[in-house]
């Protein structure tokens, strides 16, 4: 996957941005930042959107900014020139996207039917912009045309909110949500940075869905493993499932036939992506165990380690 797309797959939610005073325009997306979303989508809608991306891509360069809404030839000059380092448009024009492409920008036109995916899948695009999604069918269709489609990903646009976010980030084929209920018009008049920073951190926190997976303890062989889980199910009640490398009391404590990272054990922490929480948590200065990470068939990853240790136990992400 292209770079730039790859940082959308990672960051997760794309603000879409209407703004009318350039003024604003960094303010904004410092507050964004700060909520961790550094992207935006900065619409050719309002006479302020070019000057906009150009003050943030200048002044905010830790923030990932693309233009929207950007239907001809001389809009998109406009805004690769202004610094954005994508492109968006409502609706598929094979003229403007393969004039885009050809500059060496990504672009994720606008797609609503499989007749337009197909057209853009020709192009050699595999990430489109679905909109307006919840008007089109939301993720529900998505996953009834996705079958053929199998390289191609989806950003839904159109009606995403905190409410239905997840139902479409649930679903693999979905890059990123686009959305504006964090950059809504009253709350950029109103200057209301810190309630959009708000806005930003609850919607990461949703979209991560971090909870407690289960707890490891170091044993130190296999008899202490089975002695040591059947006591925890004796307990609670726990169904004692054994295996290979640890035994388990239910799904919530394993007990590992040899010692492995921390000293006492882990800590399992579930999401609901792990790439995009390796992104996150980079953000505020985790770093992570790289010789740990586990992936799938497809190359997502399953599992990783924090790097060092916490009260005694090392900590993992894992994937719910």
């Amino acid at each position: 996957m292209n770079e730039i797309l790859q940082r959308v797959y990672q960051i997760g939610i794309v603000p879409v941005i209407a703004i009318d005073d350039a003024e604003k325009a960094v303010p904004l997306a410092k507050a964004l930042v700060a909520g961790g979303l550094p992207a935006a989508e900065v619409t050719f809608r309002t006479a302020a959107g070019e000057e906009a991306i150009r003050r943030i891509a200048t002044e905010v360069p830790e923030m990932l900014v693309g233009a929207g809404t950007v239907l001809t030839k001389e809009q998109a000059d406009r805004a690769i020139a202004a610094g954005s380092q994508f492109i968006v448009s409502p609706g598929f024009n094979p003229e403007i996207t393969r004039y885009v492409l050809d500059k060496g920008v990504p672009m994720m036109p606008g797609t609503a039917t499989p007749g337009e995916m197909e057209q853009a899948m020709s192009m050699g695009l595999d990430v489109v912009k679905f909109f307006p999604a919840e008007q089109n069918g939301g993720v529900a269709k998505l996953k009834a045309v996705a079958g053929p489609y199998a390289n191609l990903r989806w950003m839904p646009t159109g009606g995403v909110n905190t409410k239905n976010m997840m139902d479409y980030l649930g679903f693999d084929k979905i890059i990123a949500c686009g959305g504006t209920w964090m950059v809504k018009k009253d709350l950029i008049e109103g200057e209301k940075w810190d309630e959009i920073t708000a806005i930003c951190k609850e919607a990461v926190k949703t979209m991560l869905g971090f909870s407690l997976h289960h707890v490891g303890i170091n044993c130190a062989n296999e008899a202490e493993s089975e002695k040591t889980a059947k006591a925890v199910c004796a307990i609670f009640g726990f169904d004692y499932k054994p295996g290979n490398s640890s035994n388990f009391a239910g799904g919530i404590v394993e007990c590992t036939k040899t010692p492995y990272m921390g000293t006492n054990g882990h800590i399992a922490i579930g999401t609901h992506n792990v790439d995009r929480a390796i992104y996150h948590l980079g953000l505020q200065g985790v770093e992570f165990d790289e010789s740990t990470r586990k992936t799938d068939a497809k190359g997502k990853t399953k599992a990783i380690y924090v790097k060092g240790e916490f009260g005694g136990f090392a900590i993992h992400l894992v994937q719910k």
